[in-house]
């Protein structure tokens, strides 16, 4: 290729990108803060919706301030986990031991963190940022133990983009304190939905630190202490009781975003496959002895990125809205995130999948985009966006999740097959930039340091990158290069050669300021309940690497004689590192490619370390395994670049009032919305007085009370705040008025904190909450 001489104005960009990265440098070594600093913030009190004695009012509305307060403070954190208080360790209640099944626990809780000034993370889009919420996260945990109580296992599905490695350490280390070695590194599982619309902000490691915008503490600490409650709620609510396992399509919700990566593919081995993407549901239903019901596990391979990168509220997407759904009808007479029954819409070899249906179009023209490149004739790639079924991308996540949620159901109804069988798990930490690959009795290949290709700057068809970079690539550019080079230093010549043909845009493993870039240390992880293999990724897996990891690891339980293994994938497990394609997909290089951060035998290792598992179960020689090298936890990150400011109320206002009341009357169907005076949401993080930013509430003449109908984790329910200056802030709530809705009198309460301080005195949290008029709803 003929060598490329720059413009002047090429050279121009180049010094002011080179001259802006080191004043950017300079200034975020001055945002540096000890991990182990947390923000420890005394509850003020738990705020319990009671019914209030009191007539609807007819006119104006109210605004109450609590006087409770709630300030933060510091504490060091050893240099191997958070510092927690000392706790002896929970005595295990006795189990009966006198049946045939498994003792079952199921818990569920919040683990939403903050709505408001801090990214989400999913897209790495710059300026992403949450200004609200539509539905709350939850994480919904379960435990299996063995009648005698000897052997457990425990499952956590989370509602997250993916588990981070700091996330998972932290867990680990709390649930030692707490229950010595019941539940470990070896028989918890954590597991992320992959929802694109939830906070980020809880890794440690510097690429998504970036993406993040920095390492939010209060964040990180919520979403810790909803999956240990989840788990604690499980732990207490263990029963004897069965498990059944069943099988079955789901048709309408999935294309392969990347048809292109895999037609790579031998045709033999896609010759087997009826389609491009894995269709199969598996459903774990659990009951007690009596046949009640207590909860479900989902494993489908879909991306819940229905909700796509022009979205600002904080929700679960189409997973999510399939586990509401269940939830809620499970659980009549409680709130969303209530109830007993749990279900868990569980992630798995989701890739190269995508919910968007209609399929990749040049938004410009209205033509298909459905080539190599996911490119348009006018615009380039930055116009070629799939859409889903819906009228708007609302809507599709509906129709998506509904669709999931109707097959769910009809499998958990028909599940006649009893899952049997002792419980077992396996684990190591393996150093994944140096495996050694067996690709047949002579021949050897290794992993790589990690290292992005050019094409991971493309992003997809469901959420394109910013800067016109182009999927497939297999060269890289001078231009970017030579930025690269400027600001970051060369890829070496080993890490070129070994992820090729990928031609690298961020050589992430040769890079270690502030920390390094990437995880070196990986989990590996098997859990088995009879003749159930779940298998924890530590990111996506591509439909045909879930095809062959599977009948691989199938096969060695065969081999050591388990027959006929179910052998599920369980994605976005323990750590995050990005996506893993077969070796031929690798040659394409399109985004799922470019981002197999270990080169192209990723998946080669991870078959055989799979494999390596399973037949330490099978001949139940797990003892002897290698824990490996363990992963590290780092004491400086990088605070949230958004500072936290005082909050202030317009001029003869309060926090609470009403801008805007609700009309008179409203029709089903239509559209109830209040405007107060808000403060900044992410306040509630610190103080969490109040459980919920809204409640629609319906007055009953009978009792002369108020009763909530809504709150902020229901789908027709949405929360936006709208940040002004110097502290002004406006929230709009909005109830979308289901044809459910019974008529009557109804109103809208809107609950918020406030940043104060004074002159020389600490800032605290106040409680607030305001109140709207009364108005009616009427069906015709």
């Amino acid at each position: 290729m003929a060598k490329r001489t720059f413009s002047n104005l090429e050279t121009f960009l180049i010094f002011l990108l080179v001259m802006m990265t080191a004043i950017t440098v300079a200034l975020l070594s001055l945002l540096f803060i000890t991990s182990g600093t947390i923000e420890n913030h005394k509850d003020s009190g738990s705020h319990f919706f009671s019914t209030t004695q009191s007539p609807p009012a007819t006119q104006g509305s109210t605004a109450t301030q609590s006087s409770t307060t709630t300030q933060s403070s510091t504490a060091t954190q050893s240099s191997t986990a958070t510092q927690t208080s000392p706790e002896t360790s929970t005595p295990e209640p006795p189990l009966f031991q006198n049946f045939s099944g498994y003792h079952i626990g199921v818990g569920r809780a919040d683990c939403t963190g903050q709505v408001a000034d801090i990214n989400l993370m999913g897209y790495s889009k710059s300026g992403q940022n949450a200004r609200g919420i539509l539905t709350r996260l939850y994480s919904r945990a379960f435990i299996m133990a063995e009648p005698d109580g000897s052997n457990r296992t425990v499952f956590v599905s989370i509602d997250i983009g993916m588990v981070s490695q700091r996330l998972r350490l932290e867990v680990l280390n709390r649930l030692q304190s707490k229950y010595g070695s019941l539940y470990r590194r070896d028989n918890v599982i954590l597991s992320g939905t992959h929802t694109h619309s939830g906070p980020a902000g809880y890794f440690q490691y510097t690429v998504f630190v970036i993406a993040s915008e920095g390492f939010s503490n209060q964040t990180f600490q919520h979403m810790v202490t909803g999956i240990l409650k989840s788990i604690d709620i499980a732990h207490t609510n263990m029963k004897p009781g069965k498990i059944f396992i069943n099988k079955g399509n789901v048709d309408g919700v999935q294309i392969n975003r990347s048809p292109y990566s895999y037609l790579q593919n031998p045709q033999s081995e896609r010759a087997r496959y009826s389609s491009n993407t894995d269709k199969e549901m598996v459903v774990l239903k659990m009951v007690d002895l009596n046949g009640d019901d207590l909860g479900l596990i989902s494993w489908f391979a879909i991306h819940p990125v229905s909700m796509n990168n022009s979205n600002h509220l904080v929700n679960s997407d189409n997973v999510g809205y399939a586990s509401y759904l269940l939830e809620q009808e499970k659980n009549k007479g409680y709130l969303p995130g209530q109830g007993p029954f749990v279900a868990a819409f569980a992630s798995s070899n989701l890739g190269d999948v995508s919910p968007n249906i209609l399929g990749p179009h040049c938004i410009n023209t209205g033509e298909s985009c459905d080539n190599p490149n996911s490119t348009c004739p006018i615009g380039g790639p930055s116009m070629c966006i799939a859409k889903g079924p819906g009228q708007d991308m609302l809507d599709s996540t509906q129709i998506i999740g509904r669709t999931m949620y109707q097959r769910a159901k009809e499998l958990y109804a028909s599940a006649s097959q009893e899952v049997t069988g002792p419980l077992a798990s396996a684990h190591q930490w393996v150093n994944m930039t140096d495996v050694i690959v067996w690709l047949n009795s002579t021949h050897a290949a290794k992993t790589c340091k990690p290292a992005l290709g050019y094409s991971f700057a493309a992003g997809t068809i469901d959420g394109v990158g910013s800067l016109n970079f182009t999927q497939g690539k297999t060269e890289g550019d001078p231009f970017w290069d030579t930025i690269r080079d400027q600001i970051l230093g060369k890829p070496s010549e080993e890490i070129k050669e070994c992820h090729k043909p990928k031609p690298i845009l961020l050589h992430t493993g040769e890079l270690s300021k502030p920390h390094p870039w990437h995880p070196d240390i990986v989990d590996v992880q098997i859990i088995t309940l009879g003749s159930l293999a779940i298998t924890a990724i530590p990111g996506e897996f591509t439909t045909m690497s879930g095809r062959r990891l599977r009948e691989a690891v199938q096969a060695e339980f065969a081999s050591h004689g388990m027959q006929n293994m179910t052998v599920v994938i369980s994605g976005l497990c323990n750590v995050y590192t990005h996506y893993i394609t077969t070796y031929e997909e690798y040659q394409a290089q399109r985004y799922e490619a470019a981002s197999t951060i270990y080169g192209p035998h990723t998946l080669s290792a991870y078959i055989q370390l799979f494999r390596n598992l399973a037949k330490a179960i099978a001949t139940d020689t797990v003892a002897d395994l290698n824990r490996g090298p363990e992963p590290p936890f780092f004491k400086q990150l990088i605070l949230p670049l958004i500072p936290n400011i005082v909050d202030r109320a317009p001029i003869g206002r309060t926090f609470g009032d009403v801008l805007q009341p609700a009309k008179p009357e409203y029709r089903v169907g239509e559209v109830a919305e209040v405007i107060f005076v808000g403060a900044n949401p992410k306040n509630s993080v610190q103080n969490q007085t109040h459980q919920t930013f809204l409640t629609v509430e319906k007055y009953e003449a009978t009792s002369t009370s108020w009763q909530i109908v809504c709150n902020d984790a229901s789908w027709e329910t949405r929360f936006y705040w709208h940040k002004g200056l110097l502290g002004l802030s406006n929230a709009t709530v909005e109830w979308h008025i289901p044809d459910t809705a019974q008529p009557g009198i109804y109103r809208i309460k809107y609950f918020g904190h406030n940043r104060k301080q004074d002159i020389l005195k600490p800032a605290v949290i106040l409680s607030f909450e305001g109140t709207s008029s009364a108005f009616e709803v009427v069906t015709t």
